[in-house]
């Protein structure tokens, strides 16, 4: 017999669980893509994404992933035969770093492995070796979605300023952005990039670029940009296509206009303040359960607030993951890019995705659907994970 009928509780690092709200949002027919009102959208939405990624900068929007916005900043400011410097953490550092070969950028990889975030002294020392100052940008993830580490993006622009260096700044946000704290301005990111389907609840096909005043001197200075990918006309528009390139993404607008209400209503700093409680909860259960179990990253201060990466015995990651699929509808993410000698596949690591539209009641089912899981399997565990996460709920709301 299986338990799993009912809603699939999408327990992945995005596409993350998306409100009724946006949903019914969505529920429309096709608009009059003419009309005064979708104008007004869409400048509403500039205006409330700028909130969400704490800035006063330009914001431009895609019709595309988060890859996609990985290029569209690059293709503002990185000509063929410059060099990008990109320090890394996991699968996603690689990933904008191999877009921006593509493109036909010159490449240098600091590489910090998939347990520890990128280390500032690291940076310092690749930045003063560069006697040319040819490093146009740094490329940092905030949070790498495959390792759950979170990286301290402010302190790379203190080092950029006490070295004086003049690279950008870029941060992906993708994974972080409506989950964990994010202020782009605050912490000098020059261009900061994101997509729809993670904490901004809204299904994949939107992706985002704040740039502030210094990113755009240098579009301006570079000797051509794609027409669809250039931000100049997205972020100044004179007609409204040219918001989107082309015909607006309508249904996603509608969608997103709902997310965006539902985190100004909470406010952004406590949408951060709820990520970090759930996510202590999480960890309570991982730390509870005890060996073979463990998180990825030790120490909390680097963990993301948005995902955790699990390891266990290589013959148990998949099974728990059918398991629960198959019995109590949980769906948990796959071990991305986390192959080892001894697990080539990553089959002993597991994801929780816990972003956007979660509350104290779908964490706590969730882990007592692994726990289930564990139990079912004969897995060896430490019982009491849920009442470990459930203490640190209690504790966290007083």
């Amino acid at each position: 017999m299986s338990l799993a009928n009912g809603r699939l509780h999408m327990a992945l690092p995005g596409p993350s669980v998306m409100p009724d709200a946006v949903l019914q949002a969505m529920h429309r027919p096709a608009p009059d893509i003419y009309s005064p009102e979708l104008e007004e959208l869409a400048q509403g939405l500039i205006r409330d994404l700028r909130y969400v990624a704490q800035t006063d900068g330009h914001a431009a929007i895609y019709i595309a992933n988060g890859h996609g916005a990985w290029e569209a900043a690059l293709s503002n400011c990185i000509a063929p035969g410059e060099t990008v410097l990109v320090p890394t953490t996991g699968v996603f550092g690689h990933g904008w770093g191999e877009m921006a070969r593509s493109i036909g950028a010159e490449v240098q990889v600091i590489e910090h492995g998939r347990q520890t975030p990128i280390d500032p002294e690291r940076l310092r020392s690749v930045l003063q070796a560069d006697a040319g100052q040819k490093i146009k940008a740094v490329l940092a993830v905030h949070t790498d979605t495959s390792t759950s580490i979170r990286n301290d993006i402010a302190a790379l622009r203190t080092v950029l300023d006490e070295v004086g260096h003049p690279a950008l700044l870029m941060g992906d946000c993708v994974a972080s952005l409506g989950c964990d704290e994010v202020r782009m301005d605050a912490w000098g990111v020059d261009v900061l990039v994101s997509a729809s389907q993670k904490g901004l609840m809204v299904p994949p096909g939107l992706g985002f670029v704040w740039f502030n005043d210094r990113a755009a001197k240098e579009r301006a200075a570079m000797p051509r940009v794609s027409g669809y990918w250039d931000w100049a006309p997205r972020a100044e528009p004179d007609i409204f296509y040219q918001y989107f390139g082309g015909t607006a993404p309508t249904h996603h607008l509608w969608g997103l206009r709902a997310a965006l209400d539902l985190i100004r209503a909470e406010t952004i700093e406590a949408v951060w303040a709820r990520h970090k409680a759930l996510a202590q909860a999480i960890w309570a259960a991982v730390d509870h359960w005890g060996a073979p179990m463990a998180l990825n990253v030790a120490n909390p201060a680097h963990r993301s607030h948005a995902v955790t990466t699990v390891h266990m015995s290589p013959s148990d990651g998949d099974r728990l993951r059918a398991w629960c699929r198959a019995n109590t509808g949980v769906t948990l993410g796959i071990g991305l890019g986390m192959g080892s000698d001894t697990d080539p596949n990553g089959s002993g690591v597991f994801r929780f995705g816990h972003m956007g539209h979660l509350n104290a009641t779908m964490v706590l089912g969730m882990l007592g659907s692994v726990e289930a899981g564990l139990d079912g399997l004969g897995i060896a565990h430490q019982p009491g994970g849920v009442s470990a996460a459930a203490r640190a709920i209690s504790s966290a709301v007083g």
